[in-house]
């Protein structure tokens, strides 16, 4: 099922059209338009759009939607760095630090894609990630996190080096587990800078898609969901690893990712989720 940029910019012409003659609107083609292209096709109908209607895609849309589905569709409009970028800010906003977004974007992402979203984070806000994370946190979470975002961590090698890995776990024992109190300076300085797979060969560091897997299912596991989380998770990873965090949700929590969406959010808000989502596992 293919459709030219130009002929789904037409859609969302028409579709804007649609809104100023009447009440309603038709979120069902924003999904199916939006969901269903890459970022760097989104970014053509944006472009094609604002050429056929002379005005902002972004802006219509905000026009057009509104809560969870507004989130995920303007979402899906930037760049996965942006995403990024723009997620991180909203989590040091105002009054108290959105741990748990922080740990999910910082941690889990690599040297290159941390290196993109600080780039981008000073493009957009004019501002250094690096100082709004040491101005928003303190102690020693502060300390790890500014040292992952400083991407020194070792990129990852075919050559797996025992001696180091028995080094490092020796360490993490003396640092953690055999004395009071922990030695956080080993424990930042290995975390932070050994690469994934190597934090992997010690038993600290589970793989990312698992990890993203676990959020889901933490964030779909009461009545209703924690929208904020799936969205972020979703609309981060769509084009990235998702089909691989479909496999791991689906080994570690014997149901599917797309039936759990189904049983735990409602709406166009579910349909745009599942289109990103991509199938039943």
């Amino acid at each position: 099922w293919k459709v030219t940029h130009s002929d789904a910019a037409e859609d969302l012409l028409s579709e804007a059209r649609f809104f100023d003659k009447f009440a309603g609107v038709d979120e069902q083609t924003i999904i199916d338009i939006l969901t269903r292209r890459s970022c760097e096709q989104r970014r053509e109908i944006a472009f094609e759009y604002e050429r056929f209607a002379k005005k902002d895609l972004v802006s219509a849309l905000k026009g057009a939607l509104s809560g969870s589905l507004e989130a995920l569709i303007l979402g899906l409009m930037k760049s996965t760095a942006q995403y990024d970028a723009s997620e991180l800010k909203a989590s040091m906003k105002g009054l108290g630090t959105d741990e748990e977004t922080l740990i999910e974007i910082v941690c889990s992402r690599n040297n290159e894609e941390l290196a993109e979203i600080k780039r981008v984070y000073r493009d957009m806000f004019k501002k250094d990630l690096e100082k709004d994370v040491a101005g928003d946190t303190s102690g020693n979470f502060a300390k790890l996190l500014l040292a992952l975002v400083q991407t020194r961590r070792d990129e990852p090698s075919n050559v797996v080096d025992y001696e180091k890995i028995d080094e490092d776990a020796r360490a993490l024992y003396e640092a953690g587990v055999k004395r009071k109190g922990t030695d956080v300076v080993t424990w930042i300085e290995i975390m932070s800078q050994r690469s994934v797979p190597h934090l992997q060969k010690v038993e600290c560091f589970e793989n990312r898609q698992l990890y993203f897997a676990s959020r889901l299912n933490e964030a779909m596991k009461s009545k209703g969901a924690k929208e904020k989380v799936v969205t972020r998770i979703i609309v981060s990873r769509c084009e990235v690893d998702l089909i691989k965090i479909r496999t791991e949700f689906k080994k570690h929590f014997k149901r599917s990712l797309y039936q759990t969406i189904t049983e735990h959010t409602k709406g166009d808000y579910q349909k745009a989720l599942l289109s990103l989502c991509g199938g039943d596992d």
